[in-house]
C-alpha cells in the first residue's frame, strides 16, 4: 500500500531557536516562555498532522509522511485548532511548533474544501532535542533551561552547554508558586507555565 503524502503551507518555527522569544524583565529579571513514546508507523489520517503523525520540514512547507519514511524528521505530540497564543500550551520537551495557516486546497482532509487554522507541537525523532531542559529552544521554558540577557530588559533561552550562539548567563534551578519561595541565591525570576509559574534562576 502506498501511503499518502500531504503538504500544506505553514508558518514554521525553527527548532533551534528560543521559540518563546524575548520577555520583559521585572523585579530582578523575568523571562517568558512529552516526549511521545515511539509508535508504529501508520498511514496518514483524516486530519493533517494529527497526534502521532510524522512530518518532514522545510522553510515554508510541512509534509505529512509515514513515520518510517526516511523523510520523517519529527512526530506530532499534540495538535490543536486555533492559534498557539490563545490555545493550550504545547507539552514539555516539545522541540518546535508548526503553525498551520487556514487554507482551502483542491483536495482536503474531509472534503469540505478547507484545512482549519491550527498548530502542531513537534518532537524530533532523533537528537538534537532543543526542547529538553538545557537544550536552548522549544516553546516553553523549563527547569534546567539557561538564558542570557538580550538587552532592553529582555532575556532569551540558549543551550546550557555553550553550543548556542550566545553564552548562558543564568540557569533555572526550580519552579515555585511565587517569588517568595525562591532560594536566596536566585538572581532571575522566569515566567513558567503551570501551577508553579515562577522559575528561580541562578547566575552561572
Amino acid at each position: 500500500m502506498v501511503a499518502r503524502v500531504r503538504t500544506l503551507l505553514v508558518a514554521v518555527t525553527a527548532a533551534l531557536t528560543a521559540l518563546a522569544g524575548p520577555a520583559v524583565l521585572t523585579g530582578c529579571r523575568q523571562s517568558g516562555g512529552s516526549d511521545s513514546d515511539p509508535a508504529t508507523s501508520r498511514p496518514t489520517g483524516s486530519v493533517f498532522l494529527a497526534l502521532g503523525d510524522c512530518g518532514s520540514r522545510g522553510r515554508e512547507t510541512a509534509t505529512e509522511v509515514p513515520c518510517t519514511s526516511e523523510r520523517a524528521v519529527a512526530r506530532v505530540v499534540a495538535r490543536h485548532d486555533g492559534t498557539a497564543w490563545q490555545g493550550p500550551a504545547c507539552p514539555p520537551r516539545t522541540d518546535f511548533v508548526l503553525h498551520i495557516s487556514e487554507s482551502r486546497p483542491a483536495v482536503d482532509e474531509d472534503g469540505d474544501g478547507a484545512v482549519p487554522r491550527g498548530y502542531a507541537c513537534m518532537r524530533n525523532l532523533e537528537p538534537p532535542h532543543p526542547g529538553d531542559p538545557g537544550g536552548g529552544g522549544g516553546p516553553r521554558t523549563l527547569v534546567g533551561d539557561c538564558v542570557y540577557g538580550a538587552g532592553r530588559g529582555e532575556v532569551r533561552e540558549t543551550a546550557c552547554d555553550g553550543s548556542g550562539e550566545r553564552r548562558p548567563e543564568y540557569r533555572v534551578t526550580s519552579a515555585v508558586p511565587d517569588r517568595t519561595a525562591c532560594p536566596a541565591a536566585t538572581r532571575l525570576y522566569v515566567t513558567l507555565d503551570g501551577k508553579r509559574p515562577v522559575g528561580c534562576a541562578v547566575r552561572l
